[in-house]
């Protein structure tokens, strides 16, 4: 095809894949257009395209398929055609100011790759595509639309180098690994170009400002903008290496080399951006202002503390300029990013740093009034507040510490900022729903944030924050009783009401738990208690409604305000004689903890019954089930959990089945409760099991007849292995675990394997049934111990395996699954069955040899399944899924190491799949898998070494089939193993590896099966290294080996993860001095 694909054919094809609506067309040319990528003479195609093509698009496609081209890991560009390429798109640049944006950005996309990847190329001593600047340099000097492009190009570049993209770094990934080669090439562009790059962009910016900018003129306004995005990308530079993450915004340090001090030293950089602000449309201040940001956030040993003074002095004026001109703050860009600015001013700088400018006073002023503004205007630019609140939280919590004489001034306004925010919410209330607006209340996660910080600001100054919050609470609530009582009320106002007593409510909570034990004083405590009182009496008086009506948030924000008050006065570090207790006593009669425990108890009964059906309510408030048991409304519960008096436990009501999930918290819940005083009491047990024998006999019946109603029999037994999973999973001691394990087996064990018979295919009801049997073969806490004379354990593994080989059989004859189903029609059910195999297989309470000896082929069943469900699934899906590779993984290690011999008779093809699942698992970003991994690396890697060694000995007794078949699978294909060797070796030299002594014990084992290839591999390492570093790397390895044995008993291996340790840190130390060039050492300093 791409042979005969002439320059029209392919410009057709570009207008179809661009331009076309009709989605097989686009498929059709995007099919056709792969293959010529793929196809030899792309490259000179492409630059015909370039030459003569006649749209946007076909220029556009050569870019991105030079792009491709020049990032090819296999079969890489050589150096002449990359250095062409460069050049010839610097011409295209160039002689072409007027192309269409996206084409100019495709081609600079371009250009940064090749210099990106092409960062250590050299030809003739000379590093070719390091002359960027030189590069750029004739784009700056002509007209105003070659400077965007020379600029772009920088900016454009410096992002590139920037950014991890591991397709583009996998090039080398045989030699190195690519994180530490993006490493390198960005601290060697720090280094060479960056700083020299910085400058530039300030100096154009300075020359900028200088003219008379008429901004109405475009490319005037581009070229300032592209300078900004310049000055910004400089200063976003990862400059040591540890923000992988772009979305978190708490990296508040700015870690700028030091090699860079004279431009912070100067104020004029800084004066620059500020006056930059004032003079450019408001279009374009977010820029400035995001770079003020980032120089207000440079790391504090820049300075010694003179320099800081000045420095902080310098920026606080900034600031208080902006405050006193404040026009350009209306547009949300600029509002958020000048919110994000002055947090930073507490982020990085100390109170007793900020009171000593001379304007402090004056600042903090204007700071506080923008601040109670923006509060005022809850409706604009919400998710700004979050920094506003910030830095008034930081500035609240130092008030302790700080030593300086000056005033902060602090306990003067930051009542103001509180009684702001709390009116603000209240205001907000009556608007939001006579508008219909979105409710900040809704979006759980804000208001916890924002209550988190005004916990500590409302504790500065707790008297004003306590009168404030009680005359608010007073007015509503005496208005809500009002509108109560009156018979011609409208619902409006009473919402309103119940609104503003929501927010009191949370922030009541919120101050409360923001006690801190060595600051409070008995006034203060009984402050809370007038607070506690007050939402106590407004508990009662709600629930004494509930049976006609209620408020969904207001019962979330008591929920919230009783967790609250429970971290904090219940518990055994609370003195017993508060004055908190004292208040509560004289108002409600509530004398001690144990009293107001009731009051909760209470509660928790009173949200079960009337709120069963509010998934929200009901999952917060069975959290709230601990040290409760001697509590009369305990006995309770215990008593009577049916769903006559817990309406979520019904199984008529018309909610979906998923939504049955806080039952197994409230059966957790009650377990734990009835183990307490439950000994060794099997009619109290018994007892309590009533409810759930009578469900399962319900099933029983209804499985025995042919025609019963399914929707019923699924929605019972549901309900009720859930129950008994939480009941399991709260009964972690024998003698209790026993009685449920006798009521259980066998009477209804053969309920539970007809379900999954009939339904495998509805994971709404395999996946409980499925979590009850591995719950009930975990043996948490030694729980399963069976008596000497018991078969249970025996009994018990039979029906896991019966139940996973009929799950097994079954759900592999489902068929192809849509992509988006996969997991929760197949792989969670797949998952729960790797977990329980694992678990009773490392339960120690069966002893696994006896099934082979007497020929009962339970075991061998769950090991075949396990084989083929695991062929069933792709490898990359094994580590997609976080569950799945969790369960697998830990599965595989217990197989390796006490079923070795099953592994070791599996046909050839399934032990590769196996040990390349290991080989990807080594270098997952999930610690616990790549621990799992190192761990059944070793148990294959150990069992091999055995078999070889004994297979070499005189006296040798026969080897077993298997083992013989497992040497010969492995002699076959060396590779695997030696790829294993490679990557943890490469892990362990060039990765930050978080778990180093698992790391170690595979090692020395794939080292002694491969000493060749491991010789092979370390002189490629030395080779690697500049010539002057080559002896120190060589006498690296050469301790690595020293006094290590050719065998791997415990004293040999403890030894080797001993030298690696040392060898570790030597090759760190040797090549963090080689890989960052010469000012290496200065970047801290």
């Amino acid at each position: 095809l791409s042979d005969t694909l002439s320059l029209a054919q392919l410009e057709i094809l570009c207008k179809q894949l661009y331009e076309t609506t009709d989605t097989t067309t686009r498929l059709q040319a995007e099919k056709a257009l792969v293959e010529f990528t793929n196809s030899p003479d792309c490259l000179s195609k492409c630059q015909l395209l370039l030459e003569r093509g006649s749209s946007s698009y076909s220029q556009l496609l050569a870019a991105t398929c030079l792009s491709k081209l020049v990032s090819r890991t296999s079969n890489p560009l050589p150096l002449e055609q990359r250095v062409d390429i460069r050049n010839y798109v610097l011409n295209y640049l160039a002689t072409r100011p007027k192309l269409a944006a996206f084409v100019t950005q495709a081609l600079i996309q371009l250009y940064a790759r090749i210099t990106k990847l092409g960062w250590f190329d050299c030809q003739k001593e000379d590093y070719v595509f390091r002359n960027v600047i030189v590069d750029v340099t004739r784009f700056l000097q002509d007209s105003v639309e070659h400077c965007i492009i020379g600029v772009t190009i920088l900016s454009q570049l410096t992002n590139e180098i920037n950014q991890v993209s591991f397709s583009t770094l996998l090039s080398d990934a045989d030699t190195t690994h690519p994180l530490t080669k993006h490493r390198k090439i960005a601290s060697s562009f720090r280094d060479s170009s960056l700083f020299d790059i910085f400058t530039l962009s300030c100096n154009l910016l300075k020359q900028a400002s200088g003219k008379n900018l008429n901004l109405n003129d475009e490319s005037q306004h581009g070229l300032l903008m592209q300078l900004l995005k310049l000055a910004h990308n400089c200063l976003n530079f990862d400059f040591i290496g540890t923000s992988t993450d772009e979305s978190s915004d708490d990296l508040c340090t700015v870690q700028i080399p030091t090699s860079w001090r004279s431009a912070f030293l100067d104020s004029s950089t800084l004066q620059l951006f500020f006056d930059l602000y004032h003079s450019i449309p408001p279009s374009l201040s977010p820029l400035v202002l995001s770079c003020l940001v980032q120089i207000a956030s440079v790391r504090r040993s820049l300075f010694n503390n003179a320099e800081r003074a000045k420095f902080l002095s310098h920026l606080v004026d900034g600031v208080k300029r902006i405050l006193e001109n404040p026009q350009s703050l209306s547009d949300p860009n600029n509002y958020h990013e000048f919110c994000r600015l002055l947090a930073r001013l507490k982020s990085n700088y100390q109170l007793g740093e900020l009171v000593k400018v001379e304007n402090y006073p004056e600042v903090i002023r204007l700071i506080a009034n923008f601040t109670v503004t923006s509060l005022q205007h809850w409706e604009f630019a919400p998710n700004s507040v979050h920094y506003l609140l910030s830095l008034w939280q930081r500035l609240a919590a130092s008030v302790p510490y700080v030593k300086a004489t000056e005033p902060h001034m602090l306990e003067t306004y930051t009542p103001e900022v509180t009684k702001a925010y709390i009116t603000s919410r209240l205001e907000s209330v009556h608007i939001i729903l006579r508008d219909g607006l979105e409710d900040p209340l809704d979006d759980a996660g804000l208001v916890q944030q924002q209550l988190d910080q005004l916990s500590t600001i409302g504790r500065c100054e707790y008297e004003k924050t306590c009168a404030l919050l009680v005359q608010l609470f007073d007015q509503s609530a005496q208005s809500y009783q009002e509108l109560l009582q009156s018979t011609n009320s409208s619902s409006m106002d009473i919402a309103v009401q119940e609104g503003r007593l929501t927010w009191l409510v949370y922030i009541i909570g919120a101050v409360i738990g923001g006690r801190v034990s060595f600051a409070s004083t008995d006034e203060q405590d009984a402050m809370d208690g007038e607070l506690v009182c007050r939402v106590l009496q407004l508990m009662n008086l709600t629930d004494s409604r509930l049976a006609q009506a209620g408020n969904e948030k207001l019962e979330l924000a008591m929920l919230s305000f009783f967790e609250q008050f429970r971290k904090i006065y219940i518990g055994d570090q609370v003195q017993k004689s508060s004055k908190l207790y004292r208040r509560l006593s004289e108002v409600l009669g509530l004398n001690d903890e144990t009293m107001v425990l009731s009051v909760f108890i209470g509660k928790i009964i009173t949200n079960l019954k009337y709120w069963g059906q509010c998934e929200p309510i009901t999952s917060k408030t069975l959290h709230s089930v601990r040290k409760l048991v001697k509590l009369s409304a305990v006995q309770f519960m215990l008593n009577n959990h049916t769903s006559e008096h817990f309406s979520f436990l019904g199984v008529n009501n018309q909610s979906n089945l998923s939504d049955m999930r806080c039952r197994t918290t409230f059966y957790t819940a009650l377990g734990r409760l009835l183990m307490v005083d439950l000994g060794e009491d099997e009619d109290q047990f018994e007892q309590f099991m009533l409810p759930l024998t009578a469900a399962f006999e319900a099933v029983a019946q209804m499985f025995s007849t042919n025609t019963f109603n399914e929707q019923e029999a699924k929605r019972t037994l549901v309900g009720l292995v859930r129950d008994l999973r939480g009941i399991a999973f709260a009964f972690n001691a024998k003698t209790s675990f026993m009685m449920l394990f006798d009521w259980i087996y066998p009477s209804y064990m053969p309920i539970l394997q007809r379900a999954i018979e009939l339904w495998y295919h509805v994971p709404a009801c395999t996946t409980p049934v499925l979590k009850l049997m591995a719950e009930l073969v975990h043996n948490r806490s030694q729980r399963l111990q069976f008596d000497v004379s018991s078969p249970n354990g025996i009994l018990l593994f039979r029906e896991t395996s019966k139940m996973i080989t009929t799950y097994g059989n079954r759900i592999l004859t489902l068929g192809e699954v849509p992509k988006d189903q996969v997991y929760a029609l197949k792989l969670k059910g797949i998952s729960i069955c790797f977990s329980m195999l694992k678990a009773v297989l490392s339960g120690n309470y069966v002893n696994f040899g006896v099934f082979r000896l007497y020929g009962d082929d339970a075991l061998d069943n769950a090991l075949q399944t396990f084989i083929k469900l695991l062929l069933s699934i792709p490898h990359s899906d094994l580590l997609d899924y976080p569950k799945l590779s969790q369960s697998y993984y830990s599965l595989l290690e217990v197989l390796t190491q006490d079923h070795m011999n099953f592994i070791a008779s599996l046909e050839p093809h399934v032990v590769m799949y196996i040990l390349s699942s290991i080989s990807e698992g080594l270098t997952a970003l999930d610690t616990m898998v790549c621990t799992g991994c190192c761990s059944s690396l070793d148990h294959i890697v150990t069992y091999l070494f055995k078999q070889l060694s004994r297979s070499t000995k005189k006296r040798a007794a026969p080897m077993a089939q298997e083992s013989d078949r497992f040497l010969h699978i492995m002699q076959q294909h060396p590779e695997m193993i030696q790829q294993m060797l490679s990557t943890v070796l490469n892990i362990i030299i060039f990765e930050d590896c978080r778990n180093q002594w698992s790391m170690s014990r595979p090692l020395l084992g794939l080292i002694l099966l491969n000493e060749k290839y491991f010789a092979d591999l370390r002189n490629g390492i030395v080779n690697s290294q500049p010539p002057e570093k080559q002896q120190a790397m060589h006498l690296c390895f050469e301790n690595l080996m020293e006094g290590i044995e050719r065998n791997l008993l415990t004293k040999n291996r403890d030894r080797f993860t001993q030298n690696l340790s040392v060898f570790r840190r030597e090759v760190n130390d040797s090549m963090k001095n080689s890989t960052y060039g010469v000012n290496s050492n200065d970047m801290m300093s």
